[in-house]
């Protein structure tokens, strides 16, 4: 469905006065029917009893007054129709018999611009409202931008490993028609939709880098990952969800990653790996350096005639100095007094 919008004008200050006028000079009819002609006389009754039943039913074009502040939206239907929808701040008379359409007016996502407060660790907290004028107001769209942070999902990534992700969603209705009637709610589809966009995605990465891995699709393996790439992460995660929610006539800003760990029966047993990593890592760097200290050592002696070494005793003094330079303990030096021979 196709939104369209009204182009009411303002009016409802001046049907307002006109309707207070009328029905002043209803009561004032009502007072001299009763005063200058008397109810036993027919003429007297010919303006009271109109006058009496215009009053009964007086209130019913106040029923038509809708009154609209910045960034908010009403859809209206009249019998069924949808006529069109008011999104202009003012103040405004429509057909009393139009009846404002938002079904997700009791529905609080969590997080979000219409939270009423409550448990916020809840993913959507459903209300039921018995104050009417509380409800009627809900009746109306907000079309500023909101958030929605669903619940932490638990989902395995590319290698089987469970990773739980929380994500922020920027969001605002674009489409008042396709959002009240292309879906039975759009804030729990949006909802919805989150949580499936995150899991398609986040299955495709690993927590982080791994060899042999294609996350783009073109074939190659990448270095792309959940810790590393959240940014392109939450792209893709927001592209998805836009792709999900077009029909609903909604518009996701934006999308950002809030949460990101591996799952607590994991947890442990992945810090032990990623510390045995920087471990070899570190161990790595250290031999390196050892080995070229090593070599500029003996080079040296070598090239100043120090002291000239053969084969067993070069190897010696390697072996001396690789324990010395990797060990994890200073040295204990030992003083030999005598000839190394």
């Amino acid at each position: 469905m196709k939104e369209k919008i009204l182009k009411t004008r303002k009016n409802g200050m001046a049907v307002l006065i006109t309707l207070i006028a009328v029905i002043a000079l209803d009561l004032v009819l009502m007072i001299l029917s009763g005063t200058v002609f008397g109810l036993e006389d027919l003429r007297g009754l010919v303006i009271f009893v109109p006058a009496t039943i215009f009053l009964c039913v007086c209130w019913i074009p106040f029923l038509g007054f809708k009154v609209l502040k910045p960034q908010e939206a009403l859809v209206l239907t009249l019998f069924g129709e949808y006529i069109g929808t008011l999104r202009e701040p003012g103040f405004y008379f429509v057909n009393p018999f139009c009846v404002a359409v938002n079904p997700a007016a009791k529905t609080r996502l969590g997080q979000s611009g219409d939270v009423d407060g409550g448990d916020a660790a809840h993913r959507i907290l459903l209300t039921t409202g018995t104050n009417q004028t509380a409800e009627v107001a809900s009746k109306k769209i907000s079309m500023k931008a909101m958030t929605l942070s669903n619940a932490r999902q638990k989902v395995n990534d590319v290698l089987g490993n469970p990773v739980e992700i929380g994500v922020a969603v920027i969001w605002r209705v674009r489409d008042t028609a396709a959002a009240v009637f292309n879906v039975d709610n759009y804030k729990e589809y949006l909802s919805l939709q989150c949580d499936s966009a995150v899991r398609d995605i986040v299955k495709v990465y690993p927590y982080d880098v791994a060899p042999g891995v294609d996350t783009t699709g073109d074939g190659q393996a990448d270095d792309g990952s959940l810790r590393g790439s959240t940014t392109v992460v939450a792209g893709r995660i927001r592209d998805l969800i836009q792709e999900k929610v077009q029909e609903a006539g909604l518009e996701i800003v934006e999308a950002r990653i809030t949460y990101l760990a591996y799952a607590p029966e994991i947890a442990a047993v992945m810090l032990q790996r990623q510390q045995a990593s920087a471990v070899i890592d570190a161990r790595k760097m250290i031999v390196d350096g050892a080995v070229g200290m090593v070599e500029m050592a003996l080079e040296r002696l070598k090239e100043n005639g120090t002291v000239d070494l053969d084969e067993e005793r070069k190897a010696a003094m390697v072996s001396n100095l690789l324990v010395v330079l990797c060990g994890n303990h200073d040295a204990q030096p030992v003083v030999n007094s005598g000839s190394l021979y």
